[in-house]
């Protein structure tokens, strides 16, 4: 999901991750004076993981030397088991080396939200409820990790406060209420503009029906709200349920008949995965 360019954001991103681990010069390299020798060493998945970031360790390397040969093994978006090869890399030992902690600390990252992802997705794989995201991502980080978020199956929710209107709590205690809030925002977008309103309580999901909502995202409910939100949108609105959305409850929350489960936790908690650079 990393093949397509994300031009300069990136690119800046990863020299601004490189000064920050190599401000001058590698001292321990230096001073061994092997750093001209050739070397090859494999990326190796230490747990099963869905990858996510493999093509952005390749740039890693790549920016750090172009001289640097990296071979995939397989692609973001793929499911491995543990003691997987992900992709094998040669060049100067010291290039290897300056590249390795920046190329691991995002692919880490970022394997770990596509595998916690994939999880919540295959807990509600059967059903006709989809995984989304939400903007609880590392700043700086968005475009990658809900790319992540893509190569483990979910689907990404908003990238900013520009892409769609999301009227949350805040914005209703702001315009004096749920029907106001939609009104007022009714009146100031294109017509066809699609509205959502976040919802704590079965009466505050009535409110945003009746206002005119065309999506309630009903907050830190259990299954049995979860149910009674449904009856209640009748097909009416979409209905979304968020907050503490995890793979152990994803099911039980999905069979309520909600249309989408939406996990910030995807982006904001998701261990890193055990991933390392062996030299041969």
């Amino acid at each position: 999901m990393f093949d397509y360019a994300f031009g300069r954001d990136l690119d800046r991103l990863i020299r601004i991750s490189l000064d920050e681990d190599l401000p001058a010069h590698d001292v321990t390299t230096l001073a061994l004076g092997v750093g001209d020798r050739p070397a090859e060493a494999a990326l190796l998945a230490k747990q099963a993981c869905t990858i996510s970031g493999l093509a952005v360790a390749r740039r890693v390397f790549a920016i750090v030397d172009p001289g640097v040969s990296f071979e995939g093994r397989w692609r973001d978006g793929m499911s491995v088991p543990s003691g997987t090869e992900l992709a094998v890399i040669a060049g100067r030992a010291d290039s290897l080396l300056a590249a390795e902690r920046t190329a691991l600390n995002l692919l880490q990252r970022l394997a770990g939200i596509a595998t916690a992802t994939r999880r919540l997705v295959d807990a509600v794989a059967d059903l006709p409820c989809i995984v989304l995201d939400t903007r609880k991502t590392t700043p700086g980080w968005r475009l990658l990790e809900k790319a992540a978020v893509r190569d483990g199956g979910g689907v990404n929710h908003r990238f900013s406060l520009s892409d769609g209107v999301l009227i949350k709590d805040n914005h209703v205690r702001l315009a004096g209420g749920v029907r106001a809030a939609v009104t007022a925002v009714r009146s100031r977008t294109l017509p066809g503009t699609r509205i959502e309103v976040e919802a704590g309580t079965l009466a505050e999901v009535a409110a945003a029906i009746e206002a005119g909502a065309d999506v309630v995202l009903l907050d830190n409910a259990d299954p049995a709200l979860a149910r009674q939100a449904v009856q209640l949108t009748a097909g009416r609105a979409i209905l979304e349920l968020s907050g503490g959305i995890t793979a152990a409850n994803a099911r039980a929350m999905a069979e309520s008949g909600a249309d989408c489960l939406s996990s910030g936790a995807l982006t904001h908690s998701a261990p890193a995965i055990d991933i390392s650079l062996e030299f041969r």
